[in-house]
C-alpha cells in the first residue's frame, strides 16, 4: 500500500521489511515478446486493488490493528526506530510491496529474499507473529476497499485474501498455513482476539499515529491532513479494537460515508499524476505489459480475475 498514493504502505513492525530495505527498481522495460507479469498479473485482484489511493488508509488501519499483539508490538519497540524515520520506513516498506504487486517475478523474488534474512537477522522470524502481522494487514486492505465504494464481490474478495498467500510465502510463511479466503480469515481473529489488548507499548503506537513528529514546517498539514486520515483509520477498526483502546467510533455509517467521500476525493487525482511518484511501480508496470494493464478496480470482473492464478508465486 510506489511511495504515492497509489500503492498501500505496508504495516511498519519489525516483523516487517527492515527500514534499509529500499527493493531495486525492475530493469528497463521488458520488450520481449512475452513479458513477465510478476507473481500477480494485470487480471489478479491484487494487481487492480493495490492501485487504488485508498490503500493508504487500509495501511494504518493495520497498523492500529497490529499494535494490540503484545508480542508483536514489543518487538516493535526494541528493534524498530519508526519513531525517528517514520516516514521514511514507511515509504521504503511501501516500496516493498509495489515491488511484490507490480515487478517482475525475479525482483519480487529477490525482495522477500532480503526480508526473510532480516527477520532471521533479528530474530523475528516467528510464525505466529508474521501471520498476525500478515492477516492483520489483508483485513485491512479488504475491509477499506470494499467499504469505500469498490464493487468487490465476496468471491472476489476470497480470491484476494487467497492471492495474498503469496506475499506471505515472500516474507517466510509457509502459504498452507495462511487463510485462502474470508472465511478462514474471519476464524483466525475470532481464534486470536482473547490475546489482544491495549497495553503501554499499543497506546504509544497509537499516540504515535495519531499526531507523529514533522518538520514545523510540515505542522500544518499533519493537523488538516494527517490526523483526519489517520483518525478515519482508526474509525474503520473493529468494534472490539475500539473497546480495547477504549476510544469509541462514530456510528458506523457515519464512518463509511466519510471514508468513500475521502476515497472518491482522492481518486480525482489522476492516476498517471499519482503514480509517477518515485519508484513509480505502476508505470513501469504498464511500460513493461502496455498501457491496457493500468489498474482499474471499478472494473473488476469475478470472470477475468478467477481466468488468471496470483501467478507463479501459488506454484513455489
Amino acid at each position: 500500500m510506489e511511495p504515492g498514493p497509489s500503492t498501500p504502505p505496508a504495516p511498519d513492525p519489525a516483523l516487517d521489511p527492515d527500514p534499509a530495505l529500499d527493493p531495486d527498481p525492475d530493469p528497463a522495460p521488458d520488450h520481449r515478446p512475452d513479458p513477465d507479469p510478476g507473481l500477480f498479473g494485470p487480471r489478479s485482484v491484487t494487481w487492480q486493488i493495490h492501485g487504488d489511493p485508498v490503500m493508504w488508509i487500509g495501511g494504518v488501519r493495520a497498523l492500529y490493528l497490529q499494535a494490540l499483539h503484545p508480542a508483536a508490538v514489543r518487538g516493535v519497540m526494541i528493534n524498530s526506530d519508526f519513531r525517528k524515520d517514520a516516514w521514511g520506513r514507511l515509504l521504503r516498506t511501501a516500496s516493498f510491496v509495489g515491488t511484490l504487486t507490480y515487478g517482475t517475478t525475479a525482483a519480487a523474488e529477490a525482495a522477500g529474499a532480503r526480508v526473510r534474512k532480516i527477520h532471521r537477522l533479528l530474530g523475528v522470524d516467528d510464525p505466529e507473529l508474521l501471520l498476525w502481522v500478515h492477516c492483520a494487514e489483508i483485513d485491512s486492505y479488504l475491509h477499506v476497499v470494499r467499504r469505500s465504494g469498490i464493487p468487490l464481490t465476496d468471491a472476489l474478495a476470497d480470491r484476494y485474501v487467497d492471492e495474498q498467500r503469496t506475499a506471505a510465502r515472500l516474507v517466510g510463511l509457509d502459504p498452507e498455513r495462511v487463510p485462502d479466503g474470508t472465511a478462514a480469515l474471519d476464524a483466525y481473529f475470532a481464534g486470536i482476539r482473547p490475546r489482544l489488548a491495549a497495553g503501554r507499548d499499543a497506546r504509544t503506537v497509537d499516540a504515535f499515529l495519531r499526531r507523529p513528529p514533522v518538520p514545523a514546517a510540515l505542522a500544518p498539514a499533519r493537523e488538516v491532513f494527517w490526523r483526519r486520515v489517520s483518525a478515519l483509520a482508526y474509525d474503520t477498526l473493529p468494534p472490539y479494537a475500539h473497546a480495547l483502546y477504549g476510544r469509541p467510533a462514530p456510528p458506523a455509517g457515519t464512518v463509511t460515508r466519510r471514508l468513500t467521500a475521502t476515497a472518491n476525493l482522492l481518486r480525482c487525482v489522476p492516476g498517471r499524476l499519482r503514480w509517477r511518484l518515485p519508484p513509480r511501480h505502476i508505470l513501469r508496470a504498464m511500460e513493461r505489459l502496455g498501457p491496457e494493464t493500468r489498474p482499474a478496480p471499478y472494473a473488476l470482473s469475478e470472470a477475468a480475475a478467477i481466468l488468471d492464478g496470483p501467478g507463479k508465486g501459488r506454484h513455489h
